[in-house]
């Protein structure tokens, strides 16, 4: 078995290798291969020119080495020669050009001969070809390489996205995958078991060796924890296979004692993302869906072409997205709530349908003057943990359970309310109104509505309590603005700079407000009774 990686050499340029026979097949340039293999899967990834007698520390790999043999001694012989090319095949050169004049006439011989015993392809360079005639046309040749990638990977994106707007987007996306990697894909569900395939059945060694794979990438979830074999996680194979992790290690130690509740969080952490291998020269990778749910998507190929990782890449989001609804309900359970609600049912009967009896109502605003936009809104809800977000003017509502801490999200201001069941989400709006208000004119990111058991108002019979607080407000009830400003003016303190903050009004516009409140109401807000009193009222309405 080979070895193989997901994880990108750092040596190697971002642009596709060039065939060596792609370079040869070039007329103006008269190239001629006269040693080493004709295998035509031998890539250029650059052309260097050196003329140093030892080439190898200035090597990366994958370079057509360009000389015209001015480090070669007079008199060199088969032994200078085969420390020379045995130096460039250490280094992982991929070919050596060879020019003719002005220092030779032709190839020498034991060079013809050492490549040919180490391998190594010999190019012969006319002497009309210039080494940077050599270098334009290789790059010419990425440049055309790279541009059919971009649009092969343009292509299936495009089909990948057409096949999960299917009525059956699952299998579609696969066979769509599987054809664009002109191989086998496979989802495999949460306990290990092929969900759904599509593609050339490959051999029982592939198959087996695939599925081995998707257990290294696949996040145990609490449901669904394994007890670890004594001896620890299997690789797939006897090979080495490399994976591609966000920088952890798999496994936490031989000290760390098996299927303890405090690594399960960093066994998630080290699982990888994805992990490769390459088994009767079948190329496989494994791909976590990001759901968390423990769906694997595995490919098998043939061959592996520049852009399959992208595309692979493509549909595991996809499968991510489609996987999730399903298997989560969380969609299913959105949209039955609000079909409910749309004919008629009350907010207590479709609460269970998304996920929890008692919620919080928070109320974001981003900082700055920029209004927030359904992709900045969606954002917040994700930073938040819940889906369900609504962009209101300038402020965004999302609605988290109860049971989800509700923190700091930088660059938003946030205001929460108390925890409320169904019937009493509207009052939790009013809280976390009110509490963003009051957290945008203190200037603190977040700010909790006070949620007491007991209060002085309690004690007062909620009906006569409403009543006198219409009478009291009857003045000003019908000027909103008014009654708002009364509100945030009273919350802070009688503050104008803060109360202008909170209601982003000039302090002047405050003012203003004020002396009408106070004139309507015939009432003398510097007396502290008068403001206990209103600040009453105003909580009933």
């Amino acid at each position: 078995m080979e070895e193989t990686s997901t994880v990108p050499d750092p040596a190697v340029p971002p642009t596709p290798p060039v065939p060596l026979d792609a370079l040869l097949a070039r007329a103006d340039l008269g190239l001629r291969r006269i040693a080493g293999p004709a295998d035509p899967a031998v890539v250029v990834h650059w052309a260097h020119t050196s003329e140093m007698a030892d080439p190898y520390p200035y090597l990366l790999g994958g370079e057509l080495l360009l000389s015209a043999g001015v480090h070669v001694p007079d008199g060199a012989g088969a032994g200078y020669f085969d420390a020379y090319v045995s130096r460039i095949v250490a280094a992982g050169g991929a070919a050596l050009g060879f020019g003719v004049a002005p220092v030779h006439d032709t190839v020498p011989g034991a060079l013809v001969e050492a490549c040919e015993m180490h391998g190594l392809p010999l190019v012969e360079v006319p002497p009309r070809t210039t080494f940077s005639a050599v270098a334009r046309a290789l790059w010419q040749l990425m440049a055309q390489a790279r541009t059919a990638e971009l649009r092969r990977v343009t292509e299936a994106q495009q089909s990948l996205a057409t096949a999960a707007a299917r009525p059956d987007p699952v299998p579609s996306v696969l066979q769509q995958l599987a054809r664009r990697l002109g191989g086998r894909a496979v989802l495999y569900g949460p306990e290990g078991t092929r969900l759904a395939g599509a593609g050339p059945e490959p051999g029982e060694e592939v198959r087996t060796a695939l599925a081995k794979l998707a257990e290294v990438v696949r996040p145990p979830s609490p449901g669904h924890l394994r007890t670890p074999s004594p001896e620890g996680p299997r690789p797939p194979s006897a090979g080495h296979t490399r994976a591609s992790s966000p920088g952890h290690r798999v496994g936490s130690g031989p000290d760390a004692p098996a299927g303890s509740p405090g690594d399960l969080h960093a066994d998630l952490a080290a699982r990888p993302s994805s992990a490769s291998d390459t088994v009767a020269g079948v190329r496989l990778v494994a791909h976590a869906l990001g759901n968390g749910e423990g769906f694997v998507l595995g490919t098998a190929a043939p061959q592996r072409d520049a852009g399959d990782h992208t595309i692979a890449s493509v549909a595991a989001v996809l499968l991510s997205l489609l996987t999730g609804e399903r298997h989560s309900g969380s969609g299913a359970g959105r949209s039955s709530a609000l079909v409910r609600l749309l004919l008629g049912a009350a907010p207590a009967e479709v609460a269970p349908l998304l996920g929890g009896d008692r919620w919080r109502v928070v109320h974001g605003r981003p900082d700055g003057r920029a209004a927030p936009d359904p992709v900045t809104a969606s954002a917040l809800g994700a930073a938040l943990g819940s889906s369900l977000v609504d962009v209101a003017g300038e402020v965004v509502r999302v609605l988290v359970p109860d049971g989800r801490a509700v923190e700091r999200v930088p660059g938003w201001t946030l205001g929460v309310s108390a925890a409320a069941a169904p019937r009493d989400w509207p009052a939790a709006d009013t809280q976390a109104a009110r509490a963003l208000a009051r957290a945008r004119a203190t200037r603190a990111p977040l700010l909790r509505h006070g949620d007491r058991p007991t209060a002085l108002t309690d004690l007062v019979p909620p009906a006569e309590a409403d009543a006198h607080a219409r009478a009291l407000l009857a003045p000003i009830e019908q000027s909103p603005a008014l009654v708002d400003t009364l509100r945030t003016w009273l919350s802070l303190h009688g503050s104008w700079d803060r109360t202008a903050v909170a209601l982003d009004v000039h302090r002047n516009t405050v003012r203003q407000r004020i002396a009408r409140c106070a004139a309507l109401l015939d009432a003398d807000l510097d007396d502290p009774d008068v403001r206990m009193e209103l600040w009453f009222a105003l909580r009933r309405v």
